[in-house]
């Protein structure tokens, strides 16, 4: 028998999902408590009912932004490979896509802050190298037998730079052909069936 979350849990999970959102769309230092409460619908004051600190709420972000973005790509990967596609290009196709591109908020964690990632306190640290080898594993579980580790390394960073760049390049046509440029460049090598 499922038990139902109490309303504490509930609560927790709220500010959570709240939290990992802006930290996609804001970065490490563009999140405030006050904010985070404040769009969660509670008041600054019950923060501490929750979290020990600002960086323990952040860590749990981190992880849940990973699980959640890891899950929808899951499911995309899925969709693709029920088309008739391999893994890795089902895999490199979800995330150069442009959907991918433009859903900062819901995309992949390590793509939004990487950058930011070594700068991080040890608390923040640790589950942001996680979400990266998380990253790195799911790479190498849709590489065709015979893939390496490096190879999963070097797709991954591909990946992600393509991303965080084409985000960058500020029109949708330019960060477009830069997310097919890597999409061809990567399924050639990898993947050229």
């Amino acid at each position: 028998m499922d038990s139902k979350p109490s309303r504490r849990e509930t609560t927790h999970e709220r500010i959570v999902e709240v939290a990992a959102r802006a930290l996609r769309r804001n970065g490490y230092n563009g999140i405030g408590v006050a904010d985070v409460m404040q769009q969660a619908g509670l008041t600054h004051g019950g923060f501490y009912a929750h979290f020990a600190s600002r960086d323990a709420l952040l860590a749990e972000a981190i992880e849940r932004a990973g699980r959640d973005s890891a899950a929808e790509m899951d499911r995309r990967i899925q969709a693709s490979q029920a088309r008739g596609h391999s893994a890795l290009r089902a895999l490199v196709n979800a995330y150069l896509s442009e959907a991918h591109l433009q859903g900062v908020e819901g995309g992949c964690v390590v793509a939004a802050l990487s950058s930011e990632m070594p700068r991080q306190s040890p608390t923040l640290l640790a589950p942001s190298t996680d979400r990266v080898r998380g990253l790195v594993e799911m790479v190498q579980r849709a590489l065709p037998e015979g893939g390496t580790p490096e190879q999963a390394m070097v797709i991954a960073a591909t990946l992600v730079g393509t991303l965080q760049l084409a985000r960058t390049l500020g029109t949708p046509t330019q960060g477009k052909a830069m997310l097919a440029a890597a999409r061809n460049a990567l399924l050639s090598q990898y993947d050229p069936t």
